[in-house]
C-alpha cells in the first residue's frame, strides 16, 4: 500500500530544481533575508562549493526544493539524491562537512506551521524521491524551533553544545575557567614560548591560506593513523573543496575561515569554521604532534578563536558535533539533534527502516561506554 499523500493548502506549492545555477538567485536572496534563518552550512557558496568537488564525484545531483506559501518564498532544502540500488535517497548536501543541518526557512512561517502544513509542503518530493535521510538537524537555530521536530524523527547519533559569547572575552574566561586552570593555561603558553614566539593569525592571503591548509592536512593525517580511523579529509575531491571555500579573493569574505597558531615558523594548531547569522560554527582542527604538542598548542589556539569572536560581537561559538573533554569550556549548552527517515515509497518505508534502526544502534554503541571504548581500542589496535 503506497503511503497516504497529505492534503496540501492551495496557497503552497513546492518547486524542486536539479540545477544549481538555476535556484542560486533566489538561494541567496533568502539566506541574505534578516526574515530567514539558516546556519552557516547551508549558504549557497558552501552548498554549490561541496556538491562540485565531493557530491557529484559521489554520484549525487542537487535536489533543492523551493517552498511557497501565499506566492512568497517560506523555506529552501537544500538536498542532493543518491542512487542507491533501485532507490533514490535524498540527503542534505555537504554530507560529514556539514555538522548541523538544516532548511532556510522564513522565520514567521516557521514558527506557526503545522505538522499537516509542513507534511503537505513538502509532499511533491515523493515524485523525486523514495526516502529522505536528514541528519543532525538541531530542534532550534537562532530562536526558531525546527519545523521538521512536527514530522517523525529520532535523536541523532552524537550529541552536540554552543556557548554564548560576551563583548568582553576576559569577562567571559573568568566565567568559564577558573583561576586554577587560567593560570595553569598561562604557564602553558609560556612553555610553548620557549619554543619560538608565539602569534595567532586568521588567514588574509592566498600564501597565509595554503601554509594552514597543508598544516592541517599533515597533521590531521597523522591524528587519524594514530585513532585508527578514516580520514574524511583524504577522500576524493575534500582538500579541493576545503581550499576553494577557504580561498581569499578579492571583494568576499571566504566561505571557511582558517586560523592559525605558530612558534616562529612552525604552525602547531590549526582552526577552521564558517559563519552566519552572529555564530560561529568550527569545522575542523588539528594540533601538531611534535613535543610542542605538550604545551596545549590546540587550548591556546581555541581561547585566542575565541577573542577574535567575541571582538567581532558574535554572539554564539560552538564546535561542531561530538563530545571531548576540551569542548566543554566554551561550550556547555546543549544543542539538541534530532534525524528523520522520511518514506515517499514502499522503498522508502524499508529504506527509512533501515536508516533507523542502524542510527540508533551507533547512538546506543556511543552511549555505551565500555562498548565505545573498546571499539576505539580495536581501531588502534589495526593501525599499530
Amino acid at each position: 500500500m503506497m503511503p497516504a499523500v497529505p492534503a496540501r493548502s492551495a496557497q503552497s506549492r513546492l518547486e524542486i530544481h536539479h540545477d544549481l545555477g538555476a535556484v542560486e538567485t533566489i538561494w541567496r536572496r533568502l539566506e541574505a533575508d534578516p526574515g530567514m534563518v539558516l546556519t552557516p552550512y547551508q549558504r549557497f557558496d558552501f552548498s554549490a562549493t561541496w556538491q562540485r568537488h565531493v557530491g557529484a564525484r559521489n554520484g549525487i545531483t542537487p535536489l533543492i526544493a523551493v517552498g511557497y506559501d501565499a506566492g512568497a518564498p517560506v523555506c529552501l532544502l537544500p538536498l542532493g539524491c543518491r542512487q542507491v540500488a533501485a532507490t533514490r535517497q535524498a540527503e542534505f548536501l555537504g554530507g560529514k562537512h556539514a555538522n548541523f543541518n538544516m532548511a532556510i526557512w522564513r522565520r514567521d512561517y516557521g514558527a506557526t506551521a503545522t505538522a499537516d502544513a509542513i507534511e503537505g509542503l513538502l509532499a511533491p518530493l515523493g515524485d523525486a524521491v523514495d526516502a529522505l535521510i536528514l541528519l543532525n538537524q538541531p530542534e532550534c537555530w537562532n530562536g526558531l524551533r525546527n519545523p521538521l521536530l512536527l514530522l517523525p524523527h529520532s535523536v541523532s547519533a552524537d550529541p552536540a553544545y554552543h556557548g554564548a559569547l560576551m563583548g568582553d572575552f576576559e569577562a567571559l574566561l573568568a566565567a568559564r575557567m577558573s583561576t586554577s586552570k587560567r593560570k595553569k593555561l598561562r604557564n602553558r603558553e609560556r612553555a610553548l614560548a620557549q619554543h619560538g614566539a608565539v602569534t595567532f593569525r586568521r588567514a588574509e592571503t592566498a600564501e597565509d591560506a595554503q601554509s594552514i591548509l597543508a598544516a592541517f592536512h599533515d597533521q590531521k593525517a597523522q591524528r587519524m593513523r594514530e585513532l585508527g580511523v578514516g580520514n574524511v579529509f583524504a577522500e576524493p575531491g575534500v582538500a579541493e573543496f576545503i581550499a576553494e571555500a577557504a580561498a581569499i579573493l578579492p571583494g568576499r569574505e571566504p566561505v571557511i575561515e582558517l586560523y592559525a597558531l605558530s612558534t616562529n615558523d612552525e604552525i602547531v594548531a590549526t582552526s577552521a569554521g564558517v559563519v552566519a547569522g552572529g555564530r560561529f560554527s568550527t569545522m575542523f582542527n588539528s594540533i601538531t604532534r611534535t613535543a610542542t604538542a605538550q604545551a596545549s598548542p590546540g587550548q591556546i589556539l581555541l581561547n585566542r578563536l575565541v577573542q577574535s569572536t567575541c571582538e567581532r560581537d558574535l554572539h554564539t561559538f560552538d564546535l561542531g558535533v561530538g563530545e571531548a573533554q576540551y569542548k566543554e569550556i566554551f561550550c556547555n549548552d546543549p544543542e539538541p539533534l534530532f534525524d528523520s527517515f522520511l518514506p515517499y515509497s514502499p522503498a522508502g518505508r524499508m529504506i527509512a527502516a533501515a536508516n533507523r534502526a542502524a542510527y540508533a544502534a551507533k547512538r546506543a554503541i556511543k552511549r555505551n561506554t565500555m562498548i565505545w571504548s573498546t571499539v576505539q581500542a580495536a581501531r588502534r589496535w589495526r593501525t599499530a
